[in-house]
């Protein structure tokens, strides 16, 4: 009834099904855009950040 190979008490509690994971249900990620990595996302929301922040500043 309960999974030895568990080691936290939460864990030991649950069934051995519990961690079986089915063969037929795979996620599939979505490819990760060139363009929208952290980097250049970063930059851009910085650059329009500062951008509205002076333009509000100096009108």
């Amino acid at each position: 009834m309960y999974n030895e190979s568990a080691k936290h008490p939460f864990r030991l509690s649950l069934p051995k099904e519990a961690f079986a994971i089915a063969e037929d249900e795979r996620v599939i990620a979505a490819p990760k855009k060139k363009w929208m990595n952290e980097d250049t996302s970063m930059f851009m929301l910085s650059f329009s950040a500062f951008f509205t922040a002076f333009y509000l500043f100096i009108f």
